[in-house]
């Protein structure tokens, strides 16, 4: 699933502030399509998990990458074999961090957010793993 949306003209993104403005829109994507978003950026020795977030009954642990222009590829390309193992390691820790949290049903998605000048792609892809 794929939506554009439009930021404001003249801002440009660098650096570290486009990961966020990713994930800020990734954010915003999912809750206006009903996802409850429990925790952001949630970080411990072994890594980070982006977003969690119930989509109904199911607790997902998503993965945000953002690109810009053409040049450094599509933003999926950017999540490898490693990346999401990394992220599968996490999800226990998470629980193990969390204990007033249990879920019957676990997934990990990924998110891309590919901007382009003024106009902002979001697709998600759910159970990548």
């Amino acid at each position: 699933m794929e939506q554009s949306v439009q930021r404001p003209p003249g801002r440009t993104l660098r650096n570290g502030r486009l990961g966020r403005f990713g994930e800020e829109q990734a954010a915003t994507w999912l809750e206006a399509r009903g996802f409850r978003v429990l925790d952001r950026n949630w970080r411990c020795a072994r890594g980070e998990i982006d977003i969690v977030a119930w989509d109904s009954c199911t607790l997902a642990f998503i993965e945000v990458k953002t690109r810009s222009g053409a040049a450094t590829g599509h933003p999926f390309e950017a999540i490898t074999a490693t990346k999401l193992a990394r992220l599968r390691r996490l999800v226990p820790e998470w629980f193990e961090a969390h204990p007033e949290v249990s879920a019957r049903s676990v997934r990990i998605d990924a998110v891309a957010v590919h901007v382009d000048g003024p106009r902002t792609v979001v697709e998600h892809l759910a159970g990548v793993l």
